[in-house]
């Protein structure tokens, strides 16, 4: 039964090697969005990890009737790449995906056993080529294309002025508070509110629900704020310090954590 799992480790196991980054052919962004409506290529990719996960157990079980039909689904996917990414046809193993269907179709476990490792192989060489770069590529947001709207002067600024803003007027409330000067800590943590607003209004065009910006600006974020607010109005350096900590958890680190390091490295690749 061991050496039936091997292919489901050859798939989910992704040795790191050092060199340059291959970028994948330009062709596979029309099975992705903004190209395309549907994760064309995330859906037939999640079909090929369930049916060689199929295979697998029934390569155990010896059950080859339905080895014979989750090979032959298997197989047809493979073979889809090829017509997806018209580039990368000619690395498939095709004489190897109808190796497996035929031994499948006969009952002889070994031979398909065999033929679904070396799938796995091919598998395992195109995710360690490509799947970190195509998930930096085609599934981070463009946020150089995003603009928010400051909602005092109307002008529509580029995120990446926003996002420096915000730095900006954080460390403001820091060394103002610090220094003593409160009322220059108040004045920042009022204009840091305002442009937090402005910012969660520009995730709409992206977010069609209210989950995601709950989680980031929602009521934790809002009650550090007022907390903020409060130590400033007491003169409580100690309390300023460690609610401003936690608003920069609340806000700043989870909102990088999703967007920010895919953007980076997507901006790196395309450069």
């Amino acid at each position: 039964m061991i050496r039936y799992l091997i292919p489901l480790l050859l798939i989910f196991t992704f040795p790191v090697s050092a060199g340059e980054v291959a970028l994948p052919p330009d062709s596979l962004a029309k099975w992705y969005k903004p190209d395309n409506k549907r994760q064309v290529w995330l859906h037939n990719m999640f079909k090929l990890r369930r049916e060689m996960q199929a295979v697998t157990e029934y390569l155990a079980l010896e059950d080859q009737p339905r080895l014979q039909k989750w090979a032959e689904r298997l197989a047809e996917h493979y073979l889809k790449i090829g017509e997806m990414v018209p580039e990368w046809r000619d690395e498939l193993e095709a004489p190897i995906a109808g190796a497996l269907t035929d031994a499948a179709a006969a009952g002889d476990f070994e031979r398909a056993a065999g033929a679904v490792r070396k799938l796995g192989l091919s598998c395992r060489s195109c995710h360690r080529d490509y799947r970190a770069v195509a998930a930096a590529i085609y599934r981070a947001p463009d946020f150089s294309k995003v603009s928010v709207e400051d909602s005092e002067t109307l002008e529509m600024e580029p995120m990446e002025d926003v996002m420096n803003r915000l730095s900006l007027l954080v460390n403001r409330i820091k060394i103002a508070s610090e220094d003593d000067r409160m009322p220059a800590a108040a004045d920042a943590l009022t204009q840091l509110g305002r442009r937090l607003s402005d910012l969660g209004a520009s995730c709409d065009g992206c977010h069609s629900d209210e989950a995601p910006r709950e989680r980031i600006l929602g009521n934790a974020t809002r009650s550090s704020m007022e907390r903020i607010g409060q130590g400033i109005e007491r003169n409580d350096k100690k309390f300023i310090g460690r609610n401003l900590g936690e608003l920069a958890v609340q806000a700043c680190a989870r909102c990088h954590g999703v967007h920010r390091t895919l953007f980076d490295l997507k901006k790196v690749m395309l450069d």
